[in-house]
């Protein structure tokens, strides 16, 4: 009797040598070359080669910002993720900012352009004959149709540049807010696996110290009842090797799923600065080219000033005014006596 005891003894303890070694195993591969920051588990440097980049010589999004930082005051950490987003969000308020920079230009042309207007009206000069009467009344002219240079100018600028940068900016506003809703909410499930994992971990090391402290009583005292103990212990030992298992799994599909969508919203987040960048590139250069028009009508409301103006001839003027208010030819002379 004593003999079959001995062995089912011997057998116990082989089998709960074998379970302790694998559950062990198991943590120990949780923590061997890995580091957890802030819920994301990293390879420790000295255990992997290095990290081919996503993107090699692009200097990419997605290459860069994996890591948390400390936010500038020191005092806590931000994402990777909203650092990029950050520096969106200063884009989308450069780009408000410019459109503001436009509309104040577009104030000044329609404040020039009714100034001019109201210029061309005044009748100072109105008198003044000849070429000069000519060249003068084209001058007036030319504010008016200097004017409506400038009012045109204006309405294009609305149009073409102002309102299109801040179209811009409120379909990258709603982009920049379903992104960040959609990270967050990946990295809140990736801290919810993270927490279930370390909860199991610690479950699966409180059943393999009991388990331990049963195997070390059986060695002193065998008994029915601490062998049934024995076998209890190992079945919720092994049961919260499971559980730890499916949580690392939940947790490295999380994770898996957030490195995935890290890395598609990164190089679309990339994609929209390009598009930001050239899109304002784009209306400016249209900024320069209808200020380029306007200088262009500009100079040709000039054009016929300046014809007038070579034209002027103070004899040829002096000529005709003598021929249309001359009074008569004949000079008068001395009396004689």
């Amino acid at each position: 009797m004593m003999g079959t005891v001995s062995n089912c003894h011997c057998h116990h303890l082989r089998a709960s040598g074998t379970i302790r070694t694998i559950e062990k195993c198991i943590l120990i591969s949780l923590s061997l070359s890995l580091s957890q920051i802030n819920c994301v588990t990293f390879p420790l440097p000295m255990s992997t080669p290095e990290q081919q980049l996503l993107k090699p010589d692009e200097w990419s999004y997605c290459d860069y910002f994996w890591m948390d930082k400390k936010d500038p005051q020191g005092t806590s950490c931000i994402s990777g993720f909203e650092v990029l987003l950050q520096k969106q969000l200063k884009g989308k308020q450069m780009q408000k900012e410019m459109a503001e920079f436009i509309r104040e230009r577009i104030k000044i042309e329609e404040e020039y352009a009714k100034n001019l207007a109201k210029l061309s009206q005044i009748p100072l000069a109105g008198q003044e004959e000849g070429t000069l009467g000519e060249a003068w009344a084209q001058l007036k002219k030319s504010l008016a149709d200097e004017a409506e240079v400038h009012l045109k100018f204006s309405s294009k600028l609305q149009s073409e540049v102002e309102k299109p940068l801040l179209t811009f900016r409120e379909n990258f506003k709603k982009d920049m807010k379903r992104f960040n809703h959609h990270i967050a909410e990946l990295r809140k499930q990736l801290v919810g696996r993270h927490s279930a994992v370390e909860k199991a971990r610690k479950a699966l090391a409180d059943r393999q110290k009991d388990l331990d402290v049963k195997t070390q009583q059986l060695e002193i005292k065998l008994s029915n009842k601490m062998e049934e103990d024995i076998k209890k212990a190992q079945r919720k030992s092994t049961q919260a090797g499971d559980d730890l298992m499916r949580c690392v799994d939940l947790y490295n599909q999380s994770q898996s799923k957030w490195f995935e969508e890290m890395v598609t919203t990164s190089l679309e987040l990339e994609r929209l600065e390009v598009e930001r960048v050239e899109m304002i590139r784009q209306h400016l250069c249209q900024y320069t080219t209808l200020r380029h028009e306007t200088d262009m009508f500009n100079q040709s409301t000039m054009e016929p000033v300046d014809q007038l103006l070579q034209s002027v001839d103070p004899a040829r003027d002096r000529e005709l005014w003598v021929q249309e208010q001359k009074t008569g030819d004949i000079r008068p002379v001395d009396i004689e006596i």
